[in-house]
């Protein structure tokens, strides 16, 4: 079961965030993933939640972030409630689209659990964005590129790094994505600060 924590900053002028500490672990019916984020100075800034089914479906997500809360699940596309910081107010969604994406590195690695590309292979891919600070959501198109997998040496055996270009279809803007198993190496605004363990390997 992989711990360890990434530091978040912004990917335009790299303003620093915080810090996201997770723990995460395939289970007999899927992977699930569990964090919680906190602000530069410290102080806790939200938490993430996500549980996949085996075919990397979102089946549960629980976000909090600036007192909002938003839960989701795959249903008839993906279907949400988000639900304001006083709790009297919910406002329920649904869209015809593939899974849920935010800010959070548990989004890069549940998107290359439910595409499982070969190499050079490439497909578009619809999100309901939910991102900091008030989890609004926006249905956002991506395509998503495995443009390389190489296994390293490591003390625990090879251990297999696939490269993903990620393109923005709206803007045209690409980046670059390292996953190893179930933790994501390096990404725009995420960086991989420290790993207890080594990450979990999919079936």
């Amino acid at each position: 079961m992989p711990r360890g924590r990434y530091s978040l900053h912004d990917p335009h002028d790299h303003t620093p965030l915080g810090e996201e500490h997770f723990q995460c672990a395939p289970g007999p019916s899927g992977w699930r993933y569990v964090s919680r984020l906190t602000t530069p100075a410290g102080d806790q800034r939200g938490s993430v939640d996500l549980a996949l089914d085996d075919l990397g479906r979102p089946i549960r997500l629980e976000l909090h972030a600036g007192g909002w809360q938003v839960r989701g699940a795959a249903l008839d596309g993906v279907t949400w409630v988000r639900t304001d910081p006083t709790g009297t107010h919910a406002t329920e969604g649904n869209v015809r689209a593939h899974a849920f994406t935010g800010t959070s590195p548990a989004f890069l690695v549940a998107t290359a659990r439910l595409l499982r590309l070969t190499p050079s292979s490439a497909t578009r891919v619809r999100f309901v964005a939910l991102t900091d600070p008030v989890l609004a959501p926006r249905t956002v198109d991506q395509s998503w590129a495995l443009v390389n997998s190489e296994a390293h040496a490591t003390d625990n055996g090879p251990l297999t790094v696939e490269e993903y270009q990620v393109s923005a279809l709206d803007t045209g803007e690409q980046h670059t994505v390292h996953i190893a198993g179930d933790v994501v190496l390096a990404a725009p605004g995420i960086e991989l600060e420290d790993l207890e363990s080594p990450p979990s390997t999919f079936r």
